[in-house]
């Protein structure tokens, strides 16, 4: 049903849904600030264009990316308080955002999210 209403979302989530599955907790951590990035980007592109529709979705989309992070902090490690803190404070942009849309501020937590995948990807 859904690929009949939009191709490019049916595809999205099919790819999004093969790479949970086989991902271990260090790719799902990278999946989620990929989400999160891509949202933001999209939450911003659709103010530009004046489609609150598509924001909504795109700031709901990037909220539950930064929930499922938060969520999947283990509170034991010892960067978590830190990581906590990051992720409290994007989840609070992306909901002042909703009512309040703050281009700067979200594209200041774009730019942690890049910085944190980037880290996680290049460790070195």
């Amino acid at each position: 049903m859904l690929a009949l209403n939009n191709p490019q979302e049916a595809y999205r989530r099919s790819s999004f849904d093969a790479r949970v599955q086989g991902g271990d907790s260090a790719a799902l951590v990278q999946l989620c600030l990929e989400q999160a990035i891509t949202a933001l980007g999209s939450a911003q592109f659709a103010q530009e264009r004046r489609d609150p529709a598509l924001r909504s979705k795109a700031l709901t989309r990037a909220l539950t990316a930064i929930t499922a992070l938060e969520m999947g902090v283990d509170r034991d490690a010892p960067l978590a308080q830190a990581l906590l803190q990051v992720y409290g404070a994007a989840r609070q942009a992306v909901l002042a955002s909703v009512t309040d849309f703050d281009p700067a501020l979200l594209t200041s937590v774009r730019n942690d999210f890049l910085e944190i995948a980037t880290a996680l990807r290049d460790p070195g």
